[in-house]
């Protein structure tokens, strides 16, 4: 048999195209909340590949569920459907608001239709002008074209012009502002019940029912992104539970997969009819591997006991954050929902937050940041205690070198 071609962290500066600056070691095994690197160095996950893996790796349950389906049948094309898929979509069903579901690969492809939906909506009801779309300032909706240019972040989007048109920014949690743009040609309203990318900032809940308010009033159609705060991340099964306002339509991904690519589109019936045969497709879009996948992920986590314990992980890393922002004031704000935090730093360590998670890194454990100032933990929704502690003892480590 052919041995596996050897490689280093040198590869991939060598094959591979630039996007991205990873780590300087290569991670290789993960169980629970732990992984090890090819050195056999041992880290504490508290990133969980960016709020993806909801259950922490090789989670056997979830596991046994991708080989029992890949036993049986991978993939088919949308000319035909599949069980694991008609499932899933019911689950996702009889847990929302919804109505109807489209799958796709990511969150960005999911608000890639939402969008198009939207647009498409205002459309059909005979109205051309229709067809502005507001968005806010520092928000992240995905990489394509259509979704980077409705994201607020000019840093990820100004290379590319020109942009799609008919895009509004405004800032975010200023409903007086938002009053000033929603409008009778505004089709949609699209906005992160948690900005996520752009700094772990909650929408204050009078922001959110005021623009479903305007929406109401306009005919615009109020777009949730929950592909970050989605499936148990903020100790609901979507945040839209915890603010009393129900969206048009929400779109889904990361966590749903616990680590295999799938995102979602759900909205109501009489939206979803907008969308007709050869309208919108995507070709690995709700295969039965990745639904299969996710319908065992979701059934895991849609449970009192998994969504409760959410709530009592955040106490753990708010104590242990909070003691160690005594001994060492680095942080002005501790910020977020459930196992959605965002640790701010303070002005004089302003852009070290980088810094800090490579330092973290060092210490053994792996966190996230959230623009240059922030640093943000999203770990597994079950993480135990004891890993809690323990990464925390290392990040702890991290923060007291930043600050000698």
């Amino acid at each position: 048999m052919e041995q596996p071609i050897a490689v280093t962290r040198q590869s991939f500066d060598d094959w591979m195209i630039p996007v991205y600056a990873p780590a300087d070691f290569i991670l290789v095994r993960g169980e629970g909340s732990q992984v090890w690197d090819q050195q056999g160095k041992s880290y504490i996950d508290f990133a969980g590949g960016i709020a993806v893996n909801a259950l922490g790796h090789a989670h056997p349950q979830v596991l046994a569920a991708l080989v029992e389906q890949a036993g049986k049948l991978w993939h088919l094309g949308n000319g035909y459907t599949n069980e694991p898929v008609l499932r899933l979509a019911k689950q996702l069903i009889d847990a929302t608001f919804a109505d109807k579901v489209f799958f796709c690969n990511s969150g960005a492809e999911a608000n890639e239709a939402a969008l198009k939906l939207a647009r498409k909506h205002a459309l059909d009801s005979g109205n051309r002008e229709k067809n502005q779309i507001v968005a806010f300032n520092n928000a992240f909706h995905g990489r394509t074209l259509f979704t980077v240019s409705a994201g607020g972040q000019p840093k990820y989007s100004q290379d590319f012009a020109p942009l799609p048109g008919g895009i509004t920014h405004t800032p975010f949690n200023d409903l007086a502002a938002a009053e000033q743009v929603i409008n009778d040609h505004t089709c949609a309203v699209i906005v992160e019940p948690i900005q996520g990318e752009g700094g772990v900032v909650p929408a204050q809940p009078q922001f959110l029912q005021g623009l479903r308010e305007l929406c109401d009033r306009h005919g615009a159609l109020l777009i949730f992104d929950e592909v970050q705060t989605g499936v148990g991340r903020t100790g609901s099964l979507y945040a839209y539970m915890n603010y009393g306002v129900v969206p048009d339509v929400l779109t889904t991904a990361k966590a749903l997969g616990g680590g295999f690519p799938i995102g979602a589109m759900i909205t109501t019936d009489k939206l979803a009819k907008t969308l007709g045969v050869g309208t919108h497709g995507t070709t690995y879009g709700g295969n039965p591997l990745a639904a299969a996948v996710a319908g065992e992920v979701f059934s895991l986590i849609n449970t009192p006991e998994v969504l409760d314990g959410v709530k009592q992980r955040l106490e753990w890393f708010i104590a242990g954050l909070t003691e160690i922002n005594l001994q060492y004031p680095i942080f002005s704000e501790i910020r977020g929902a459930g196992l959605l935090i965002g640790c701010v730093l303070n002005p004089e360590y302003a852009g070290r937050a980088k810094q800090l998670t490579q330092l973290a890194n060092e210490e053994g454990v792996i966190a996230l940041i959230a623009g240059p100032d922030v640093v943000r933990f999203t770990p597994s929704l079950i993480i135990p205690e004891q890993d809690v502690k323990e990464g925390l003892a290392r990040f702890a480590r991290a923060v007291a070198r930043i600050c000698s």
